[in-house]
């Protein structure tokens, strides 16, 4: 069964790519993610504030974009991605 998971592809008013993330990031939706990644080109801002659970399988696929994303994340998930080493990699709201 497929956790589920909201990615909306979209543009911040400077034009920089944007997706935002509703639901959880886990092993059974890790493919939607990367798809959905690797169909932006160029920087990315990463919306999370919505993301109520991110998995070791979420965090892999967020690691070669790393140099390219822009993370926004809550309280909830900033522990984990301080944790993964993720935020030394990317900016972080």
């Amino acid at each position: 069964m497929t956790t589920p998971l909201t990615l909306t592809p979209g543009r911040r008013p400077d034009g920089t790519a944007m997706l935002t993330v509703v639901g959880e990031i886990d092993m059974s939706n890790t493919e939607s993610l990367a798809a959905a990644l690797a169909s932006a080109p160029g920087p990315l801002v990463l919306d999370l504030t919505d993301c109520e659970y991110l998995d070791s399988a979420g965090l892999s696929i967020l690691f070669p974009h790393a140099d390219r994303l822009e993370l926004i994340a809550g309280p909830l998930l900033a522990p984990v991605l301080a944790i993964s080493g993720l935020t030394g990699l990317t900016t972080r709201h």
